[in-house]
């Protein structure tokens, strides 16, 4: 409740003060270096000690499968969400936005955009956040060697282990400065873009808002109830709101991370589970971005003045959200990607690139605590079909 007191404040403050609100900007930015500091160790301990200690390789499996596909039900479901939406209330009717020429950027081809995304060409470059998914190939690599090593792996079993305990401290040391941070950064946030919020982007802003908010309270209510029933939903509320907060203030799911870890210990979800899906999701799963670039989709149609009706129009944009939802978020240059394939698919003038990237903009705070709370009540789902019934009750999740 003190987090999102400190958002509230930092959006008054924003909107009092527009543009001047920009100088606490720094103090915003303190906070979200922190996380993004510690979050590449402490994804490399959590999955690694995971992995290592993990019963068998059978069960690593079993939860990478459930994962999966809880990811692209959930995302399947957001795009639906979203797209009835924009079908009962149009959007990008009646706007006047100027048409500015994109930059041109590096193409790739897919074989050079897989070989850059799972993997990097020196061991340094695992430390960048902008390499997460090579990152969490080289933890499961390590977790797994780890494992198979037997009693010579013992001692590096306990070290990550270890080693994640202290990181999840580390967070929450970092966590008293949060109110400051995040009422600093959303001040500054909220002074910068409040004018485009009421301009020509005034429809998505209105339309993707309570629709986020309505997914996230609605649709996560019912995927905690599905993972445990009422006790389920009860300790998924009870724990989801800093998360929740932390995700709308900072805007990224890698600075949500450490928080979303705490909270899913909370619940009750076992560490070898939370240790797992919750980095992975924060990567490759986001509900959020399904519902925003259903948006982008049905927004540019109007822009264009395009007929968005009939089934396979409905189709395409179901598999272009999950995919950008799913697939590209984990690719560095994911969301441009995504974006890319929006105007290549629909023969959309280039022009209309600039466009669907400003929307992503606007409603970036949103998108981002789907995007981050998706993945605890996911993890929730997988306990569900890993342990069974009784998971919140088992001794893994009591740990």
């Amino acid at each position: 409740m003190l987090l999102l007191a400190s958002i509230v404040i930092g959006s008054v403050i924003g909107l009092i003060f527009g543009e001047k609100a920009s100088v606490l900007k720094p103090f915003g930015e303190v906070f979200l270096n922190l996380l993004f500091m510690v979050v590449v160790p402490l994804v490399f301990f959590s999955i690694t000690s995971a992995v290592a200690n993990m019963e068998s390789m059978r069960r690593l499996g079993k939860i990478m499968g459930s994962m999966i596909t809880v990811f692209v039900i959930t995302g399947i479901i957001a795009s639906i969400v979203m797209l009835i939406a924009v079908l009962v209330f149009p959007v990008g009717t009646g706007t006047s936005i100027p048409l500015v020429e994109p930059e041109q950027v590096e193409k790739l081809t897919l074989s050079q955009q897989l070989v850059s995304t799972f993997t990097v060409p020196d061991f340094v470059e695992l430390f960048s956040r902008r390499n997460m998914l090579a990152l969490i190939v080289f933890a499961v690599l390590v977790g797994v060697a780890t494992s198979l090593a037997g009693e010579a792996g013992r001692p590096l079993a306990k070290f990550l282990s270890s080693g994640s305990e202290v990181f999840m401290r580390v967070i929450k040391l970092i966590m008293y400065y949060a109110p400051i941070g995040l009422a600093a950064y959303f001040a500054a946030l909220i002074g910068s873009f409040g004018a485009e919020l009421i301009g020509d982007y005034a429809q998505a802003f209105l339309l993707y808002y309570p629709v986020s908010f309505a997914y996230f309270a609605i649709g996560f209510t019912l995927y905690a109830f599905l993972a445990g029933g009422r006790k389920g939903i009860a300790r998924f509320w009870k724990n989801i709101l800093t998360p929740a907060a932390t995700a709308l203030g900072t805007g990224s799911s890698f600075a949500t991370l450490p928080v979303n870890l705490q909270a899913a210990k909370k619940i009750g979800v076992p560490k070898d589970i939370r240790e797992t899906v919750l980095p992975l999701g924060a990567t490759i799963h986001m509900d959020g971005s399904c519902l925003s670039a259903m948006l982008k989709i049905a927004f540019v149609f109007g822009v264009f003045n395009m007929d968005f009706t009939g089934i396979g129009t409905f189709l395409t944009a179901i598999g272009i959200s999950l995919l950008s939802g799913v697939v590209m978020s984990g690719i560095p240059g994911g969301g441009f990607i995504g974006e890319m394939v929006i105007v290549t698919m629909y023969g959309l003038p280039l022009e209309a690139l600039p466009i669907i990237s400003a929307i992503g903009v606007v409603v970036d705070p949103p998108a981002t605590m789907v995007n981050a709370t998706g993945d605890t009540v996911a993890s929730m789902i997988v306990s569900r079909h890993v342990e069974g019934k009784e998971w919140m009750e088992s001794e893994a999740a009591i740990e």
